[in-house]
This record gives structure tokens, C-alpha cells and sequence, in this order.
């Protein structure tokens, strides 16, 4: 009975446990990196080139107009102030043909969206069912209104929205702005509820933002959709709009600005862009930078490889260069 109860209790032999699955051992072999260096270069170094192509392509229009919108020395009276026509009229000619679609962002400098309190302020399940109207508790001080209602959207996110408008001519020729599609489509079928409604919102003393229709759902609503989700970096683009007419060169374009953001408060600024858009999307030089400094980084050192196994030829495997047969020639006796 005790030598069965010992044989039962032998650990089981296992391949896994012994670590001899069957396993890829790539022999690192100067032929077999030289060729991956070189591969990689290959690659790398066109798609780099390609990138910066695109990107040069773009034509890009950027105005900054919170400073030239303010005709006054106190510029947080100025912007809090609502009896105040705060329309101003910025006038910009066109470098370069831009092909429709062109895409209108506003660009916000020195804000901190990434701000861990104000990432938390929101509510997603009240924002994604009509019954969670009251989950307002990660939302203070922006929660409940002064009579005890909760507010939804609920929260500094959404209390923040973005509230300037943009009124485009083109030689004098009011064309329209397609404020449709925006916003992701999973933002809109996932993260708003399309039985959902504003209520309660920027009710109180202190009006952070825009305004919402309260006949119209979350889901519907893509400049909030859009303005939900933050950004990581202070300064930043969020799209606004689309023209879908071409905007030849040397047009004169004119934008009637409603400067209604307070971005004075914090030293923060403000900017107006239109933007064409290539294969890698917006302007943007860093991709194809990067690319091309990690494929020339890589075919320098393939050359460098090639001309070291050249000159200094190392046979493969070669005992004499393990450390213990090196100490044996070191040291003979």
C-alpha cells in the first residue's frame, strides 16, 4: 500500500513543465542580419518618402483670431459679458487649390483636457440609457442643479462645449458648412442613447459653453460627440465641419467668427483651420520622419555589418571566443 501511495504521488512527466516544446531558435547568423537590416531599410525609407509627399501635398489655413476678436483691454469682461456682439469678420486668401472635402477644425491651445478631475467628470451610463439620469455622482459640480434636478449631460466635459461658430464665404458667396458625420460612428451607436435627452443643461449661474436642443437625442448631437472625447496633449483640433465644394486659389475667404469661448480666463488661445486631407490624413511631417530615420538608421548599420564581416571575418560557432577559452589564452601557465 505505501509503495502504490508513492508511485501516485510522482509528479508526471510534461514536456511543459520540462520546458522541451517544440520552439523557434533562429541562428543569428551575419548573412541572416545583415538581410533583416536591410529589409527593414528597404521598406521603411519609401513609406517615409511617401508620407512627407502627402504631407506637403495638404494645404493647410490657420488664423488666430482670440487675440484680434477682442476689441477690448479686459478680455474676460469682454467674453462674459452676454449683452455683447462678439461677431467678428476675418478675411483669408487661399495659398493653393483646396479639393473638397476640406475639413474646418477649431484648434485650442493650453487646455488641459487630459486634467485627471475633468477626465472624470461624466457620466457614460447616463449618456448611454434614457433611466440613468440620476448616476450623476462623478460629475460635481456640474451634477445636480440648484433645485436638486439632475443635469445631462452631466458634468465639466460637457459643460466646457465648445460654443464658437463659423459663418464661411467664398468671394462673397455664402457657401454651406456639413456639420454630419463628425463624430465616430461607434461614439454615436455606442456611447450616446438615442432615447436620451438634454435636461437641466447650463441652467445655472455660470455658463460654461454651448447649449443643447433638448428635442433632439445624444446621439445626434456629433459637436458634443465630438467635444466628449478629450484629448491627451493641451493643444489640440477637433473638427467643426466639412466643405464639399473645391476652393480655388487665390479666392478670398471670409469667416464671420461668434468669438463666444472663454479662453481668456486660463491664457489659453484659439484658431480657425481648414485643412485638405491625403491617405495619411491631416498635415502631419512626423510620420514620415520617423520612418525614414529608422530606415536609414537600419541600412547604415547593414553597411556597417557588411564592412566589418568583410575585414574582421568571424568563423560561425568559434570556441576561442568563449569567455573561459579566452581566459586560457590570456593566461597560459
Amino acid at each position: 500500500m505505501q509503495d502504490n501511495s508513492k508511485k501516485s504521488n510522482k509528479p508526471k512527466y510534461s514536456k511543459f513543465t520540462q520546458q522541451e516544446l517544440p520552439a523557434c531558435k533562429p541562428l543569428l547568423t551575419p548573412a541572416i542580419v545583415i538581410s533583416a537590416f536591410l529589409l527593414v531599410g528597404i521598406i521603411f525609407v519609401p513609406v517615409g518618402l511617401a508620407s512627407l509627399a502627402a504631407s506637403h501635398e495638404i494645404v493647410e489655413l490657420i488664423d488666430r483670431y482670440d487675440t484680434t476678436c477682442v476689441p477690448m483691454a479686459d478680455k474676460v469682461g469682454y467674453i462674459q459679458d452676454s449683452k455683447t456682439d462678439k461677431s467678428c469678420t476675418r478675411t483669408l486668401t487661399v495659398p493653393k487649390h483646396m479639393k473638397s472635402p476640406i475639413q474646418i477644425y477649431y484648434q485650442i491651445g493650453d487646455f488641459y483636457q487630459n486634467h485627471r478631475r475633468y477626465v472624470k467628470s461624466r457620466s457614460d451610463k447616463q449618456l448611454r440609457y434614457k433611466n440613468a439620469a440620476h448616476l450623476t455622482k462623478d460629475c460635481e459640480p456640474e451634477g445636480y442643479t440648484a433645485d436638486g434636478a439632475p443635469i445631462v449631460p452631466c458634468g465639466l466635459i460637457a459643460w466646457s462645449l465648445f460654443n464658437d461658430t463659423y459663418t464661411i464665404s467664398v468671394n462673397k458667396k455664402a457657401i454651406e458648412v456639413n456639420k454630419k458625420d463628425i463624430a465616430w460612428q461607434s461614439d454615436k451607436n455606442k456611447k450616446f442613447g438615442s432615447d436620451v435627452y438634454p435636461r437641466n443643461f447650463q441652467n445655472g449661474n455660470l455658463i460654461g459653453g454651448a447649449k443643447l436642443n433638448e428635442s433632439i437625442p445624444l446621439s445626434e448631437q456629433e459637436d458634443l460627440i465630438v467635444w466628449m472625447r478629450t484629448a491627451a496633449l493641451p493643444t489640440f483640433r477637433k473638427l467643426y465641419g466639412r466643405i464639399e465644394t473645391d476652393i480655388m486659389a487665390n479666392d478670398q475667404l471670409t469667416v464671420v467668427i461668434q468669438n463666444n469661448y472663454n479662453t481668456y480666463s486660463f491664457g489659453g488661445s484659439k484658431a480657425l483651420v481648414l485643412s485638405t486631407t491625403s491617405w495619411i490624413g491631416g498635415k502631419n511631417s512626423f510620420i514620415g520622419v520617423a520612418y525614414l530615420i529608422v530606415g536609414g538608421l537600419c541600412l547604415f548599420l547593414a553597411l556597417v555589418f557588411v564592412v566589418l564581416y568583410m575585414f574582421k571575418p568571424r568563423t560561425l560557432g568559434d570556441p576561442s571566443f568563449l569567455s573561459w577559452n579566452r581566459d586560457t589564452l590570456d593566461c597560459p601557465n
